[in-house]
């Protein structure tokens, strides 16, 4: 199956239910799915590296999704071959006092990618019209002055006006939802329950937020309805089959970065001048 980054992409009106959680698998085989991400990782690599000595853009690469979707899986069989040193990684799990205190794009700008880099947000200020949304005892705790019924189209125009900010000033945003059914969910926690190796992700208080799947799939609705553009897409991946689901975030993410045409700087005649001069110093001290 060949991707296509438009089958994947949310529009202005995103119906769950109207989105497949499983696909045909996009590899032929496991040695195939094996070679196909080695590829795409590659490929990843190649324009990291490009991100980095052009120095001209930043990519933030956003993931959300229900607990056990694979989220942290495919961030680290996806960026696997990535220079450390051009990647990094964010999570963003409760908010503290600290960050209560601040407005709700506060804690997740302070860790924007610079130029030349990827950052990756496992979850993200999408949490503060996601979970904020769901459980509004975590709105009450931020103390705003006027928290009213249009608090969530506020922050959806926050979070829009964030992200034309960010690529006007060369930072492309790729946001990804990796939609897992409730029953896939179900399989995966009771793996954590009865497989010893597993039992240190299975955390009691997932099986709580299972009660709010409703309420979380129409905030995600909401969200990527009132977010997603062509400055800033949201993907939306079918996660039940997690090789896919990787092949998938991969190609996207490596399409999107092709896609800026990157270069090296070029070397000007004088500066090539000046590197045979070294050479040649270089050689001669060799002998």
């Amino acid at each position: 199956m060949k991707i296509h980054p438009g089958d994947f992409r949310a529009g202005r009106h995103v119906d769950l239910d109207k989105w497949p959680t499983r696909i045909k698998p996009v590899y032929a085989s496991k040695d195939d799915y094996q070679e196909k991400l080695a590829d795409h990782v590659a490929r990843l690599d190649e324009q990291q590296q490009r991100l980095y000595a052009s120095n001209k853009y930043a990519l933030l690469v956003i993931f959300q999704a229900m607990d056990a979707a694979g989220k942290d899986g495919v961030i680290r069989h996806v960026l696997s071959g990535v220079n450390p040193q051009g990647c990094q990684v964010f999570s963003f799990k409760h908010p503290s006092a600290t960050e209560l205190a601040h407005d709700f794009l506060w804690r997740t700008t302070r860790d924007l990618p610079e130029r030349g880099k990827i950052g990756v947000f496992n979850r993200s200020y999408y949490e503060e019209v996601l979970i904020a949304r769901v459980h509004p005892e975590i709105l009450a705790a931020e103390n705003l002055p006027d928290a009213g019924k249009d608090v969530w189209e506020e922050r959806f125009r926050s979070i829009n006006s964030l992200e034309r900010h960010l690529h006007a000033n060369g930072t492309r945003v790729i946001k990804f939802f990796l939609h897992l059914s409730k029953e896939e969910q179900r399989q995966r926690f009771l793996a954590r329950i009865d497989e010893p190796d597993k039992n240190w992700k299975f955390n009691e208080g997932d099986i709580e937020e299972r009660k709010f799947w409703k309420d979380y799939m129409h905030a995600y609705e909401q969200a990527m309805s009132a977010t997603s553009n062509k400055q800033a897409p949201w993907y939306i991946v079918p996660a039940d089959d997690k090789e896919s689901a990787r092949l998938i975030v991969s190609q996207l993410i490596v399409k999107t970065l092709e896609g800026l045409k990157m270069s090296y700087p070029p070397t000007t005649p004088a500066r090539r001048r000046a590197l045979q001069v070294i050479r040649t110093q270089l050689a001669g001290k060799a002998r």
